[in-house]
């Protein structure tokens, strides 16, 4: 297997402050935005209100506790109540770069500065370096995951191929042509890319891959390291709060950014879980456009001890994702959520019951939607449309196959994810 591309540290100023020098500069950073969301999101001061507290209240990370945390899953619903988003924007929408919306349906902004989403430090700790040209197949329509990668990637110096989702073979045909030595996407998709290259006779000169949005199995990772030469590292994030955690070479979990607060919560109490416990990531960011405080993510994860890695950063490491709150379900890189799929279901009125399946076959995610009906549908028209107006609502293409009443146990799971990691 080819050396691969060494890592670096892009900034040792925060990624490896001692824990009371980070401790400091974030409670600073916390107290200056509780006062700015305070003064500019009404959403947010109406949330600091009702829990006591006012703009000067919050001097610290011992007062992080006494914010409240709001949570992704509450989002639609009070961007429908405040359109577009809520109320926890501090600037008009004229003034950001962009507005995105992910399935939910969830409205994103984007800030007007550089690497808005912090993913500088993540790609750098992947291998990525100033001339680069890094392939990005992640989706550039409506949703922001494409120019998440595509700022972090500018923000180091790269160039970057804003190759979007689809078409393997020309995706294979200009990342080899214009010999693209980086990636940033799904996994899944890379080892699929680099598979339809081989076979088209247009090796790629990928030495170093950034992947996030999916589970990257150790099968997978390994299948592409020693069977492409291609060094693999991942990453953590939302489209609200952006970069969260990212994978060093040493592995072991995934580094915290130390541009963010990351807690894990215990789910009864609600209070701080100890390392190696599972609970909620909850996200503060300190951004002045999107002041979020105590993001609620939905994500289950585990944090371990707070100490020095090897490669040298400081900051603790989340322990990998164990699952999600709620019914959402991550398929090809986009949630799906039960009331979307609902929502859809009951504009056909010959469908009686549903249950969206999830598998996963040669490292590829696989949706179908099995689905009960009144009629048969003799031609499959039904299924047809009924598969079209599902793929535009929750942006992820899914196969419709009629079964038979009653073949869905009561009590079955609305979104049943088969999926199996290794």
């Amino acid at each position: 297997m080819p050396t691969l591309r060494p890592s670096r540290i892009f900034d040792p100023a925060v990624e490896c402050q001692s824990p009371e020098e980070r401790r400091a500069l974030q409670g600073e950073r916390l107290r200056r935005t509780v006062a700015h969301a305070f003064a500019r999101a009404p959403r947010a001061r109406r949330a600091l209100d009702s829990a006591g507290l006012g703009p000067t209240s919050v001097h610290g990370l011992d007062d992080l506790l006494r914010i409240p945390v709001t949570r992704k899953d509450s989002m639609p619903a009070a961007q429908a109540e405040e359109p577009p988003f809520a109320g926890l924007t501090a600037v008009d929408p004229g003034q950001l770069a962009r507005i995105f919306m992910s399935p939910g349906p969830i409205y994103d902004p984007q800030g007007a500065h550089e690497d808005f989403w912090r993913f500088r430090h993540a790609l750098a700790s992947a291998g990525f370096r100033a001339g680069d040209v890094a392939h990005n197949s992640a989706s550039y329509h409506l949703t922001p995951l494409g120019f998440m990668l595509d700022a972090g990637a500018r923000a180091l110096g790269c160039a970057v191929i804003p190759a979007g989702v689809g078409q393997t073979e020309l995706q294979a045909r200009v990342a080899h042509h214009v010999k693209a030595t980086a990636y940033l996407g799904l996994p899944s998709f890379l080892h699929a890319l680099l598979v339809k290259a081989r076979e088209q006779g247009t090796p790629l000169s990928f030495e170093a891959a950034f992947v996030i949005a999916e589970m990257l199995p150790e099968s997978l990772r390994q299948e592409i390291e020693e069977g492409f030469g291609v060094r693999v590292l991942q990453g953590y994030g939302t489209a609200d709060l952006g970069c969260l955690a990212y994978e060093c070479p040493e592995k072991g979990g995934w580094h915290v950014h130390p541009e963010a607060i990351v807690e894990v919560l215990d789910l009864e109490s609600g209070h701080p879980a100890g390392p190696g416990q599972p609970g909620e990531v909850v996200g503060t960011i300190f951004d002045v456009s999107y002041p979020l405080l105590r993001f609620g993510t939905g994500d289950l994860s585990s944090l371990g001890p707070e100490e020095r890695c090897a490669c040298g950063r400081t900051t603790p490491k989340l322990l990998g994702l164990l699952g999600r709150i709620g019914d959402g379900v991550k398929v090809k890189g986009m949630f799906i959520r039960a009331g979307q799929i609902d929502g859809v279901s009951k504009r056909f009125p010959e469908v009686t019951r549903w249950q969206a399946v999830v598998t996963r076959e040669n490292h590829l995610d696989r949706l179908e939607y099995q689905v009960e009906l009144s009629a048969p549908d003799a031609d499959g028209s039904l299924c047809a449309r009924l598969a079209d107006a599902l793929r535009e609502e929750v942006k992820v293409k899914g196969e419709v196959r009629a079964i038979a009443a009653g073949t869905i146990p009561q009590g079955a799971k609305r979104i049943d994810d088969r999926r199996v990691w290794k």
